[in-house]
């Protein structure tokens, strides 16, 4: 038998590259855009996508695999592997989680564990690609579903986005539905704290806002070696820029710059600026 695979959804956004260099399966969240459905980071580019949500008024929505879209590629991942750790979207964020486990209990081969990521976007990446590396080295099943779950415990999410309509509008906004109704022009900061989605702030202007998510992550990381992605949708040179900080304010063992795929900016909305960190 092969080495353990790890499995994900889309909503990682784990890099192509990385995907390919550990074997990183991903299971497709599907897109819904004017009648037609697109398998998110597979049939329609961000670049597309963006520029036609800046000017539809069409809203888009999203929804989660099929229990057979998950059987097909936990079926596929298990032929040669020797376990299958699979990680994807809390359940209060998304019914990917559950149907992830639907589709492993429905799988014959080797044992299939399902790992709540209890984040989104790099913050699940994270743990992903920290559970394929442990793969990688030649982990067993239960280091490997072990390891994925002490990056989840710790890993940090936070966003500032243009607006919380695009939250609103797909029902994730969770309790950050608080920053909802102020009368004042803001630049909200979100975080994912316990696989919801969580106020964190509400400065006044992107800059603050940008500044914000940099001391809370001083707070937090010190003078360590940290993993951090800058995450962006629709942003690009203000993700290259606040790389570019981070390098100079950090220890950085890993430090990425990743876009949010279709679906995750169905949900964020274009604009969005954001960092996802954790130390060893």
């Amino acid at each position: 038998m092969g080495q353990v695979i790890v499995v994900t959804d889309s909503a990682s956004t784990v890099p192509e590259a990385l995907t390919q260099e550990l074997d990183i399966r991903v299971v497709p969240i599907l897109l819904h855009v004017a009648g037609r459905t697109y398998r998110d980071g597979v049939d329609l580019s961000p670049d597309q996508f963006y520029r036609r949500l800046r000017t539809s008024t069409q809203v888009p929505s999203t929804s989660a695999p099929s229990v057979g879209d998950f059987m097909r590629v936990y079926a596929t991942a298990a032929q040669d592997a020797a376990g299958v750790v699979g990680i994807h979207l809390p359940p209060d964020l998304s019914a990917t989680y559950g149907l992830a486990v639907m589709a492993s209990e429905l799988v014959d081969g080797p044992p299939i564990r399902i790992v709540d990521s209890r984040s989104a976007a790099m913050g699940q990446g994270f743990v992903v690609l920290e559970a394929a590396r442990a793969a990688a080295s030649g982990a067993d099943l239960e280091t490997v579903a072990t390891r994925a779950e002490e990056v989840a415990a710790k890993v940090r999410f936070l966003a500032a986005l243009e607006t919380l309509e695009y939250l609103r509008r797909g029902g994730r906004i969770g309790g950050a539905a608080a920053l909802l109704g102020g009368v004042l022009r803001i630049t909200p900061i979100v975080q994912v704290l316990e696989g919801r989605v969580e106020p964190f702030a509400k400065p006044r202007t992107r800059r603050r806002a940008i500044q914000m998510m940099l001391e809370e992550m001083a707070q937090q990381v010190g003078d360590r070696p940290v993993h951090v992605a800058v995450m962006q949708a629709d942003a690009a040179q203000e993700a290259e820029e606040l790389k570019q900080r981070v390098a100079q304010q950090f220890n950085c063992r890993e430090l990425l710059v990743t876009e949010f795929t279709p679906v995750m900016g169905a949900h964020a909305g274009p604009g969005l600026l954001g960092i996802a960190f954790f130390t060893d």
